[in-house]
């Protein structure tokens, strides 16, 4: 039984037979022809590397600036806190006893400055004629 062969533009199919014949028929592909695809494609994976490493080292740097502003803020945020406990806190007896030292030191400071002043005038008592005969002390 043998069968009738097709043509490949029959009904689109092809038979075993004629596959061998258009193969044979078909040009080479050339050898520069895949050696042009893998320079494409080694230019395309080295641009595509240099793209994702510009977009990490900006990615970085971004994510370097949120840290040092949040850093700077925690950093005020912990001294105004500092602030108000110690503003808040009762002395301690190391405070204490700077101050009197710091008082010792001013009080030594007005002395000597009172000793430069001139000494203070005597006051003149008043004469008796200088007021009214007419009022009398109760």
């Amino acid at each position: 039984m043998d069968r009738p062969r097709r043509r490949a533009s029959q009904g689109g199919r092809h038979d075993m037979g004629d596959s061998a014949t258009a193969m044979a028929n078909r040009k080479p592909t050339p050898q520069r022809l895949p050696e042009a695809v893998r320079e494409a494609v080694d230019r395309t994976l080295q641009v595509t590397r240099e793209g994702a490493e510009t977009t990490r080292t900006r990615a970085q740097d971004a994510v370097d600036e949120l840290v040092r502003g949040a850093e700077a803020g925690a950093e005020a945020v912990r001294d105004r806190v500092k602030e108000a406990i110690e503003d808040r806190r009762p002395a301690t007896s190391d405070d204490l006893r700077e101050l009197r030292k710091e008082l010792r030191a001013i009080a030594r400071r007005l002395d000597a400055i009172e000793e430069r002043l001139p000494a203070p005038r005597a006051r003149r008592k008043s004469s008796a004629g200088g007021r009214s005969g007419g009022a009398a002390k109760r």
